[in-house]
């Protein structure tokens, strides 16, 4: 059971808070603050989603630059109390609109009033955004887009002609549009987080994609919905589907090795056309989670070489190739490598016309970062590194530096080929057509590279 729930701001400042038990000092906010941003138990960078100060469990996930926190001295499944804390900001987020520290300020009555609903005497009731509407009363103070920060052109997606409007996902589902009317529109996002090694000469080691089919309706009247997937789409690794004795025809075959549904959808005609009926509840939801290990392109190609240069120095070499259509941009590239712990300093040599490209050397953690504000497909993005140690390497320079790590986000863009066919809404008249939307996104979940 839960004995506190609080959500601190990035400066540590105390947004919510909730004692329900009475069994954790009221400083606990304040304990967990300086410990998770002096963190330096078990030579982690970071505090872990889960650690014990003096007998109290502090749990917390980090959403949208918030800390949601819960805290217990139970012994708890960490697991149960992680997902709760993310059902928690979602269904936050659902009711505010956009998930930040003005937000919550704004709507601090409204977000206790949530908060007593979902959890009772620290025991958790509902996180159903369609089942708390019935005990919901408040309505929600809408942030002004314009007071946001520029969400960059990762938010900006592309369907045809259309280009979606930057407060689509900054809606709450409960509050109207201006005049009182509600714009039916409804949005679908298969988000992919890709995991791939690759050996020192450059082979795919592993290589692994977890995705999502996410969904958020604005829709009134809840219609059902039909989202229609590839045909050639198989699950499980032998090429047949789980479902029914489904065969894949011609190449290019999609193949899932699993995949689980939300609660809403029915599959009576999946295994004969690949299309998921549902009605969709309020608030965003996944309809689908799904694994794949197949071989795929990966979206980059990652070398990376370190030599010595003399008795106390090395040179280092980053090339970053961008393999997907020219058409696309990949936004917030981070590369990072870590160093021998005897390096004292290094500089850096960017390519001749580099715009939007930072480089920093990390002394405290002993890694050079190289930051791209965006990369185009087809190019390709070089970076040298002069090296300065503090002692010899005595021939293990390659064994004490690297692996390579990246991070990155590309818009409209997915690995596993899986798409949206069609999304069909029933009809509730002839002039009813409401706003399809439509985006793809591919992130990196761990993407390395060996020296």
């Amino acid at each position: 059971m839960i004995s506190q729930f609080f959500v601190l701001s990035q400066r540590g400042d105390n947004i919510v808070f909730r004692d329900y038990r009475g069994e954790v000092p009221k400083g606990s906010a304040e304990i967990f603050f300086r410990k998770v941003k002096f963190w330096k138990e078990d030579e982690a960078e970071e505090a872990p989603p889960v650690f014990n100060v003096d007998g109290v469990n502090y749990i917390h996930v980090k959403v949208a630059g918030l800390f949601f926190v819960a805290t217990t001295r139970d012994n708890v499944s960490p697991s149960l109390f992680l997902e709760l804390l993310q059902r928690i900001a979602r269904v936050t987020k659902d009711y505010l609109g956009v998930l930040n520290e003005d937000s919550l300020r704004k709507n601090f009555v409204l977000v206790y009033e949530l908060l007593d609903e979902v959890i009772d005497f620290g025991y958790p009731q509902t996180t159903s955004t369609e089942v708390l509407k019935s005990y919901i009363f408040n309505e929600p103070i809408v942030v002004d887009a314009a007071r946001l920060p520029p969400l960059g052109p990762a938010s900006m997606f592309m369907q045809g002609t259309k280009r979606m409007p930057g407060t689509a996902v900054t809606k709450s589902v409960v509050a109207n549009e201006p005049g009182g009317r509600k714009r039916e529109e409804i949005f679908v996002d298969i988000i992919e987080k890709i995991s791939v090694t690759f050996s020192s000469s450059g082979y795919i080691l592993t290589s692994e994609i977890d995705g999502t089919i996410q969904m958020k309706s604005y829709l009134t009247g809840n219609p059902e919905i039909r989202l229609a997937l590839n045909e050639d789409l198989s699950i499980g690794r032998n090429g047949s589907s789980l479902y029914a004795d489904y065969r894949s025809s011609g190449g290019g075959t999609v193949v899932l090795d699993d995949c689980n549904f939300h609660e809403s959808v029915h599959l009576d005609s999946f295994d004969m056309d690949r299309t998921l009926t549902l009605i969709p509840p309020d608030g965003e939801f996944a309809v689908m989670n799904y694994r794949m290990t197949q071989e795929f392109k990966p979206p980059f190609r990652v070398n990376a070489l370190i030599e010595e240069a003399g008795s106390l120095k090395a040179e280092v070499l980053l090339k970053v190739r961008a393999d997907f259509s020219p058409s696309v941009t990949a936004n917030s590239i981070i590369v990072q490598m870590p160093v021998p712990s005897y390096t004292t300093r290094a500089s850096f040599e960017l390519e001749a016309g580099a715009v939007g490209q930072t480089t920093d050397f990390k002394e405290g953690s002993k890694r050079l970062e190289w930051c791209l504000k965006k990369i185009v497909g087809g190019s390709e993005h070089t970076l040298r590194a002069k090296l300065t140690f503090s002692q010899e390497s005595h021939g293990n320079i390659m064994k004490e530096a690297g692996p390579v790590n990246m991070n990155f986000t590309i818009p409209m863009y997915n690995a596993s080929k899986l798409q949206v066919r069609y999304l069909q809404i029933a009809k509730k008249s002839k002039t009813y057509n409401p706003y399809r939307w439509v985006r793809y996104v591919t992130q990196a979940n761990s993407y390395v590279a060996r020296l």
